[in-house]
């Protein structure tokens, strides 16, 4: 017989946890890891768009860690260390900084703020550094209510973030798009 893929168990709008401890779905936790994974699908919709097979091997590597992260989020804290649960390092930080750097080097400096457009593919990488910031202000309010939370964790999305608006960026160069400055009108 096949998995059933529903269990019936949520129907009451409670969850478990990796560990078993039960939550609300509208548990703080529940929305970290939830961003987290609807970050992850938009990062796969935009590696589906992406041509250059450097950005799409990195991609593949970034959604890796975001399962290792939403892992964690998942996991009641108090039997994590218990548990093998995959981890994340200081190196996968240090990754998105060298690539940030490469990608960097081939731009032309920012001498304005960028509106969001110009191709499909960038405009979607744009949403993504959206909800990678979405899920980095989550992840701090998990901070400031006294959930735990690695630290590694708040670090790594606050850097994809900035991958991701580099990846943007570069992404645009490859396909040949100028950058949308962004003109504020001022008071007359």
């Amino acid at each position: 017989m096949a998995f059933k893929i529903y269990t019936k168990t949520g129907d009451t709008g409670s969850t478990g946890l990796i560990g078993g401890t039960k939550v609300a779905k509208s548990h703080l936790r529940i929305d970290s890891y939830g961003t987290v994974d609807e970050l992850n699908s938009y990062l796969g919709l935009c590696n589906d768009y992406i041509t250059d097979e450097l950005s799409n091997k990195q991609l593949r590597e970034i959604q890796d860690r975001l399962f290792t992260i939403g892992s964690s989020l998942a996991c009641d804290p108090e039997k994590e260390p218990s548990m093998k649960m995959p981890d994340l390092k200081e190196s996968d930080v240090e990754l998105l900084e060298r690539e940030i750097d490469r990608m960097n080097e081939s731009l032309a400096p920012m001498k304005f703020f960028i509106l969001p457009g110009g191709h499909p593919t960038i405009s979607h990488l744009h949403v993504a550094r959206c909800i990678c910031r979405r899920a980095e202000r989550i992840c701090v309010r998990m901070r400031e209510e006294g959930l735990f939370i690695d630290p590694l964790v708040i670090k790594y999305i606050n850097r994809l973030s900035d991958y991701i608006f580099v990846l943007a960026r570069f992404t645009g160069q490859q396909l040949n798009v100028e950058e949308i400055p962004w003109k504020p009108r001022t008071k007359v």
